[in-house]
């Protein structure tokens, strides 16, 4: 797992929300919110990876009992320091492993934040996580997106994502075992730089079918977004639903 001080620490947390502020806005969080808020019913909700709150806040607002598992207390203390953050329960430590207290009705992971597990037996380590978190029927939600291999040509192992001004972002990939990172240049206006690089592990559709298999889970729905269009092979992200099986 990715560690608190290294790379969501206090200089990430700072300036989170404005970094990402395209998802923070209403097209962006309110369909993945409707989903959640359906799922959940009268049920509680558990956010893996629940950073500085940017689902989990409108979710509350919903009625929803929202609790989460973080492991960057830089980012947990920003959610709990907004408005309706105090109402909203916070597990420090790594979601693979930590227990969250109580039972719940659904479980999300949101952003790609699936793939801050770097092995894939943290990777499946969290899905029996989450299955022992759930109540029976109930659903783990991942918002995850599809590994851009198709965009490589041969030869190359680097994807840009964003090409400006001042900020260059790029993926590289390592087909023979998964790994990718995203690496971040930003040039400020008088001219000082910096980098930041943070590793990931890419995972395939099929491949988190297998994992909730193991964990005790069948996929329900899968979409290319929160608005449920259709999942494609063109399809650039997924939104996935698995059902905890009643025995």
């Amino acid at each position: 797992m990715i560690d608190d001080d290294g790379y969501f620490g206090e200089s990430v947390a700072a300036t989170y929300d404005e970094s990402a502020a395209a998802m923070f806005t209403a097209d962006a969080v309110d369909p993945a919110v409707g989903v959640l808020a359906e799922l959940a019913g009268e049920g509680r909700a558990l956010e893996l990876g629940i950073g500085t709150g940017r689902i989990a806040l409108p979710l509350a607002g919903h009625g929803v009992e929202v609790h989460g598992i973080e492991l960057s207390r830089a980012m947990a203390d920003r959610l709990r320091a907004k408005p309706g953050g105090e109402a909203v329960g916070v597990t420090v430590g790594d979601f693979a492993t930590a227990r969250a207290p109580g039972t719940f009705s659904v479980a999300y992971l949101v952003f790609n934040t699936i793939m801050n597990l770097t092995t894939q037996d943290a990777q499946v380590d969290c899905f029996r996580n989450v299955a022992d978190h759930l109540e029976p029927g109930g659903t783990f939600v991942v918002e995850v997106m599809v590994p851009q291999l198709r965009k490589l040509p041969p030869g190359q192992n680097a994807v840009p994502f964003h090409v400006g001004e001042n900020r260059l972002g790029f993926d590289t990939y390592d087909v023979a075992t998964q790994a990718m990172a995203s690496h971040h240049v930003n040039v400020t206006e008088d001219g000082q730089g910096s980098f930041r690089s943070i590793p990931f592990r890419y995972v395939w559709p099929a491949e988190l079918d297998l994992m909730a298999r193991l964990a005790g889970m069948r996929l329900r729905d899968r979409w290319e977004d929160w608005g449920r269009q259709p999942f494609t092979a063109d399809s650039e992200q997924h939104v996935s639903v698995w059902e905890k099986v009643v025995d």
